[in-house]
């Protein structure tokens, strides 16, 4: 019984995962409920492998389309079988005659797909036969499953279009007749691009234009050497033309024994300390007191002591249990003055501040207000060495040395403050330090200088320069032709030259 559907050309059903497959039967075996079918098609696309086999669970719906000739006779006949559970159940739809295959007129109609003889009996022996006498390198392109609906009895599923529902026909360019040939081996791209030697192309070109050939009066444009070529620019560099760039900007009468650059090339010259004394008598003459002075030195100081800590690293909301603590040493003068404003900015942001200040019976004007400014803030002040911390604070402020008071130095409390320094092992800053020999002094990493800077020694560490507002037209009284190295900041580096 098994042995007559041999030679059918039949459609099985595996499902969504599966799909559809289409051949002749070549075996069945009713003990093992399989069936193999030999040249097979999956989807519309012919296998690769010669033969397939199919269990029964694995069916979902299987479709006589031809049957075999037999006796001279052959019938036509479309038996849909449903695999349920592994119990195969058969329905015939239709018998008739081979040379009375009804034809559907309508590819579009409405009937059933499950009543009606199957379109792709037609497509599937077409290419069957096509296969026999195609060459062995000939490969067919397939375009989807529906690759058969040019058959008049195909039947095309309704697809909604845009509007009211209207049937949207195929287009027959697209999914019309097949390809021709399309050759198995795929197209080499690396053996291609190695067949273009680029370097002998553009020599080609070059030796071309050397000749003449590639001239402005041949009308095409000249590569031209590196060095005829038109420069190129950054996004950040001025493609416009401009004056020669004077990097000696800024001229002293007496220069100092040094001079400076900062990071973009300009010099900086130093200068002495009685010419330094004389641009600060004629900046307070013109209306930069001492008291704008110090509060622009303090904001400067305060800027690069929050650098020095860590900036928004050290300084934010989330870090507040480690915040910085800096131990200031000031005395009894202007410079001291200057060190107190620069506490009293770093305690408004959230530093630790212990300022040192020895007790006098009489101090400066200038030194008692900023202390009684600084009072306002939580900043802690102690008169005695052996208040302050015993463990390395994260940075030391020196304001301690004067410019003209150097008897200070003879002092105690001077010495114990330079020892308790010199001991801490913390960093330290010094403002505005003195010219001369500090061998005895602290031995600092920064020095902040004012205005112009003057000739420090190895001692001083890494200079700074910062601008506390001296205007152009003073420097030009005391005979300085300055122009302002500082750019966008209030606080450069300066690196000796």
């Amino acid at each position: 019984m098994a042995g007559d559907w041999l030679g059918s050309i039949v459609s099985i059903n595996c499902g969504d995962t599966l799909g559809v497959y289409q051949g002749c039967v070549s075996a069945v075996d009713q003990n093992n409920q399989t069936i193999s079918l030999m040249q097979p098609f999956h989807n519309g696309a012919k296998c690769l492998v010669p033969e397939v086999t199919f269990r029964a669970g694995d069916i979902v719906e299987l479709k006589i389309l031809e049957i075999p000739v037999d006796s001279g006779r052959q019938t036509n006949i479309s038996v849909t079988t449903d695999y349920v559970n592994g119990t195969a159940k058969q329905r015939p739809i239709e018998t008739s005659n081979a040379q009375n295959i009804p034809r559907r007129p309508d590819a579009r109609s409405n009937d059933s797909v499950g009543t009606s003889p199957q379109p792709c009996s037609k497509s599937y022996v077409d290419r069957h036969n096509e296969g026999l006498n195609q060459p062995k390198n000939f490969r067919r392109r397939h375009n989807s499953w529906s690759s058969s609906s040019r058959y008049p009895n195909q039947v095309t599923p309704k697809k909604s279009g845009p509007k009211n529902g209207q049937l949207k026909t195929r287009d027959d360019e697209c999914f019309g007749e097949d390809l021709e040939e399309i050759p198995d081996t795929d197209f080499d791209f690396e053996g291609n691009l190695a067949l273009f030697d680029k370097a002998a192309v553009f020599e080609e070109i070059d030796t071309h234009e050397r000749k003449g050939g590639g001239g402005t009066g041949g009308g095409s444009k000249s590569r031209g050497t590196p060095s005829d070529r038109a420069p190129t620019y950054r996004h950040d560099e001025n493609i416009l033309e401009s004056e020669p760039i004077v990097y000696r900007r800024i001229i002293v009468p007496q220069p100092g024994s040094k001079e400076y650059c900062t990071d973009s090339g300009l010099v900086v010259p130093s200068i002495s300390y009685g010419l330094h004394k004389k641009l600060l008598s004629v900046a307070e003459k013109h209306g930069l007191s001492i008291e704008k002075r110090l509060e622009m030195s303090g904001v400067c100081a305060s800027q690069m002591a929050l650098t020095l800590l860590g900036g928004p690293n050290r300084l934010n909301p989330k870090n507040v249990h480690q915040r910085p603590t800096v131990a200031l040493l000031c005395g009894p003068h202007i410079k001291g003055a200057q060190g107190i404003s620069c506490g009293r900015h770093l305690a408004n942001h959230d530093v630790d501040i212990i300022l040192f200040l020895p007790n006098f019976v009489k101090m400066l004007e200038p030194v008692t207000n900023e202390l009684n400014l600084f009072c306002q803030t939580e900043g802690k002040q102690v008169s005695n060495v052996k208040d302050l911390p015993d463990c390395p604070v994260d940075l030391v402020i020196n304001c301690l040395d004067c410019h003209e008071n150097a008897f200070l130095r003879d002092q105690p409390w001077y010495r114990s403050a330079v020892d308790w320094a010199n001991q801490n092992r913390a960093p330290v800053l010094s403002i505005d330090p003195p010219v001369g020999d500090q061998e005895q002094g602290i031995h600092a990493k920064w020095s902040l200088e004012l205005g112009l800077p003057l000739a420090l020694g190895e001692q001083a560490g890494r200079v700074y320069l910062c601008d506390i507002g001296i205007p152009q037209k003073v420097f030009r009284e005391v005979g300085i032709s300055y122009h302002s190295p500082f750019g966008c900041k209030f606080v450069i580096p300066l690196h000796s030259m």
